[in-house]
């Protein structure tokens, strides 16, 4: 994920009904939306937790979800727990690494939940754990590098050799 478009700031849309509802949805990150869509929210005890529904489209050839899939969403996971530590700035994934514990199958419930380990000047360092109905699928960390937000409209060309 990239929060550095000033043009379309990291900014969620909360959604107000449906199986959704009381969910956010950042609608700004086309990638996102075509792979997921994944949804965040603070849970009853102000954690984050971030989840989507496995679909026929999330599944490898053997029917079991993608792994690409999984680290998609662990991605996407690595911007919302560490939102408050990223708040203000742009953002991108400096590192990220994901242990495949179990697979999951098309309808499940997927989630994920995790920590900032520590909050620098310019990077943020967070983990965090995969799952559905309770059991692992990946367990993941993270570093994301807070950037000064750019104008994606100005194009630097490159410099002649």
């Amino acid at each position: 994920m990239d929060g550095g478009d000033a043009q379309a700031p990291w900014v969620p849309q909360v959604i107000t009904e449906g199986e959704w509802a009381g969910w956010k949805l950042w609608s700004t990150d086309p990638y996102e939306l075509l792979s997921g869509p994944f949804y965040c929210r603070n849970d009853d005890n102000g954690q984050v937790v971030c989840a989507f529904k496995a679909e026929r489209k999330h599944m490898n050839g053997g029917g079991f979800m993608h792994g690409g899939c999984l680290l998609t969403f662990a991605d996407y996971a690595l911007f919302c727990i560490g939102g408050d530590a990223l708040a203000g700035s742009g953002s991108v994934t400096a590192s990220l690494s994901g242990e495949f514990i179990d697979a999951a199958r098309e309808g499940e419930f997927i989630e994920a939940r995790g920590e900032v380990t520590r909050a620098g000047g310019s990077l943020v360092f967070i983990r965090g754990t995969i799952s559905t109905g309770g059991r692992p699928l990946l367990t993941f960390s993270g570093i994301v590098k807070k950037v000064r937000r750019r104008d994606p409209t100005v194009i630097t060309p490159p410099e002649a050799s």
